[in-house]
């Protein structure tokens, strides 16, 4: 617990950096008195826990599958993080020496009894009921778990202990990369004592009654795909047309681009049934444009912002002025920035694994380079703690003014790339453009009219 207690402050600082934002959506309903079962999705493996427990004041348990737990390096963080191990019969399957279905589920009893010591102190209990983490916008099968651990709490007091799940859907919009995007889409508890009828009936029918009404709330706050291209069209739309699509009104909610996601996902689902022509042409006719774009280096804001007025000379005096700034900030952060994904992309293949190994490493070598980098300065330079502790400040916001400044750059240079096209091509380039802007237009009136 104590690691949990000073590691928390951390990883919230840690999560604050990795994520450009991090939206919760009905954040009170996380924070509500225990006794508390959170259920989740689970696309992104360790991040998933993280990113709901720096939202809740107090400790969390977490269940977490037994693999985890072999190591004793990782185990030793697991028990110290609050996590209780989960004993799966996949993950004993193909194991000479691994244990019978009788000690997998003796095991099971005392990791649940576990959670109704913790449940019935008031605490609050997080479970992932799918079971497994896939780094896909799907939600898999439920497995009851989650839903017996609560009316067994329950039952042991006669269904007044006032126990409420409550739904946690976790939207990540790009969640392999630094300075994405991610919301938590909270729904309303669900009070365990409504289900005390059914389960004096039939306990199993009750399990699987209230497994079904999680799955429905998660269901309802989650981005949701079916099929694979369904998925990879609606996300390329999105990304390259979704301010055409829903002129973001409000700039300070991810909540639009949430709707948006799953509205496309419908209308894509809806013509394949429906239209699968207008989808064919539509899907050749953006696969042209995108080709052609990544075949000059460029995206569409590039391509779009080169028929408004051009860049300024404010801005490149701005940019002339920055560029000191930006080389002091790539000078004293490169090294802790490029580590981490080095290190991700090396440690794994799959996905759903590889933010939440960057945030660890980040959380390392962003403060071992700077107290390196601070203990040399005041070592060979200043002489004088002061200075040390001002350059030591000014190095996460140098790292942050890089960052920026290279992307506002990037931008630029496509956009001159755009204006040094050859008229025959760059005629070409926005006639695609203005070709799948149409089919989308028509499309949208389409699908809109059968709303």
């Amino acid at each position: 617990m104590l690691f949990y207690t000073v590691m928390k402050p951390v990883v919230r600082l840690g999560l604050r950096v990795f994520f450009r934002r991090l939206e919760v959506r009905h954040r009170e309903r996380l924070r509500l008195p225990g006794p508390l079962m959170l259920c989740g999705n689970h696309p992104n493996t360790l991040m998933d826990p993280l990113v709901t427990a720096v939202q809740r004041h107090q400790p969390i348990a977490f269940l977490a599958k037994s693999t985890f737990f072999k190591n004793p390096v990782l185990g030793a963080i697991m028990r110290s993080g609050n996590c209780i191990p989960i004993y799966r019969r996949q993950d004993a399957e193909g194991s000479a020496d691994g244990p019978t279905p009788a000690q997998l589920a003796a095991s099971n009893e005392a990791s649940f009894g576990r959670c109704y010591d913790y449940l019935e102190r008031g605490g609050t209990v997080m479970i992932f009921p799918e079971g497994t983490s896939v780094s896909e916008r799907r939600l898999r099968p439920l497995k009851t778990g989650a839903a017996r651990i609560a009316l067994g709490t329950e039952a042991r007091h006669d269904f007044k202990l006032g126990l409420k799940i409550v739904c946690v859907g976790t939207n990540y919009f790009d969640p392999s990369h630094f300075r994405s995007d991610a919301l938590l889409n909270v729904a309303p508890p669900i009070e365990v004592s409504a289900y005390a009828t059914r389960y004096h009936d039939d306990p199993d029918a009750a399990a699987d009654a209230l497994t079904e009404e999680i799955r429905q709330r998660l269901t309802r706050r989650l981005v949701i795909s079916h099929d694979a291209a369904d998925d990879q069209l609606a996300q390329q739309v999105e990304r390259t047309f979704g301010n055409h699509l829903n002129p973001d009104d409000d700039p300070d909610t991810l909540y639009d681009n949430f709707q948006l996601s799953r509205t496309l996902l419908d209308a894509v689902a809806w013509f394949e049934q429906h239209d699968p022509d207008r989808l064919t042409t539509l899907r050749a006719a953006l696969t042209d444009y995108l080709a052609a774009l990544e075949a000059h280096q460029l995206d569409d804001e590039a391509l779009d912002q080169s028929q408004r007025p051009g860049t300024t000379r404010t801005d490149y005096l701005s940019l002339a002025l920055g560029f000191p700034v930006w080389l002091y900030g790539v000078l004293t952060n490169y090294l802790p920035y490029k580590l981490p994904a080095e290190v991700a992309y090396r440690a794994t293949q799959e996905t759903e694994f590889i933010a939440a190994i960057m945030l660890a490493v980040g959380m390392l070598t962003f403060p071992l380079a700077y107290a390196l980098e601070a203990a040399a300065v005041q070592h060979w330079l200043t002489h004088d703690w002061r200075l040390t502790l001002l350059f030591a400040a000014s190095l996460p916001l140098a790292g942050f003014y890089a960052l920026g400044y290279w992307q506002t750059l990037s931008a630029r240079l496509r956009r001159v790339r755009v204006r040094r096209l050859p008229s025959p091509e760059l005629v070409r380039l926005r006639q695609l453009r203005a070709k799948v802007l149409s089919l989308l237009d028509e499309a949208q009136a389409a699908y809109q009219r059968v709303e």
